[in-house]
């Protein structure tokens, strides 16, 4: 079954600040037959955690076009297809952004190429399945943080487990929703979800949040985060209340947002996510895990 991986990238926490998107087509026979890369001028900020990790500054998009520019260009070459991407974070970026423009999402069938690497790979069921681990594991040169190098990569990783394995992109298209065993015990702040696609993050939340710290906590668990009262070099994903977010570009950030940037300044893989859009990820969780 034909497939197109896709990738974004994002200029600040606003998941709808997409500033680059790319799409790697590939054909049954697992051969990549067709790429697509371009910027994007996400008419936003850049936040600098987010030009650590992807290197595109301001001026980069200077005169790229938009995304309503864009949007025929995905739409087509999505439509009727099996859209893959690592984690779902790509499928919200891109919703995130159809909703900022009024724009109709792509006609897809979307498939996360992580839920698939922990069903196909022991070693991954509930920690190290980044594409990073997984790209190593199965022999790709990886070139992380460029949106069509992520993109080819989630594509070789689908093919990579569909040759292990012996299962069809189609029919991994229902068990990637199959259950993959007991999480490990741990020393979690409340039980998480050891089937939810978020399995292993350890998330924190800073600044003022719309739900309760607790409601917040618990839609973490539901997806399977580790829940952590403060940023370590454990942590991948912090959320910040979107009053917060909208300060970003000034000096009035928590000690925990501080941190969280030094650690990204030095290597560390964090992603910072506003919490509308840490809220439409659990939704897009649970919207996936019923269908």
């Amino acid at each position: 079954m034909d497939f197109v991986a896709i990738d974004v990238e994002t200029a600040n926490p606003h998941m709808a600040s997409i500033c680059q998107i790319g799409l790697a087509s590939f054909s049954a026979a697992g051969e990549l037959v067709d790429e697509w890369v371009s910027l994007v001028d996400p008419e936003d900020y850049f936040a600098y955690p987010n030009i650590c990790v992807h290197g595109i500054h301001p001026a980069d998009v200077a005169g790229a076009p938009t995304l309503p520019d864009l949007m025929e260009i995905i739409s087509s070459r999505l439509r009727g297809s099996v859209a893959v991407c690592h984690t779902h974070f790509d499928r919200v970026a891109l919703g995130q952004a159809c909703r900022k423009y009024g724009l109709q999402p792509p006609d897809c069938t979307w498939l996360d190429s992580a839920r698939v690497a922990q069903r196909a790979w022991d070693e991954f069921a509930h920690s190290g399945y980044g594409l990073q681990n997984v790209c190593a594991r199965i022999g790709y040169d990886y070139q992380a943080h460029d949106a069509l190098e992520d993109a080819k990569a989630a594509g070789y990783v689908l093919i990579a487990a569909a040759h292990k394995t012996g299962v069809s992109v189609q029919d991994w298209l229902a068990k990637a929703q199959a259950p993959i065993g007991l999480y490990p015990s741990g020393n979690l702040s409340r039980p998480s979800n050891p089937d939810g696609s978020l399995v292993c993050e350890v998330i924190v939340f800073t600044g003022a949040l719309m739900i309760s710290r607790r409601e917040a906590a618990e839609l973490a668990a539901s997806v399977g985060c580790e829940v952590g009262d403060g940023v370590t070099k454990k942590t991948t994903i912090l959320v910040v209340g979107d009053q917060d977010v909208a300060r970003l570009a000034g000096q009035d950030k928590s000690s925990k947002h501080r941190k969280a940037e030094a650690l990204i300044s030095q290597g560390q893989a964090i992603r910072i996510l506003c919490e509308s859009d840490f809220v439409e990820v659990v939704s897009t969780e649970s919207t996936s895990a019923g269908s």
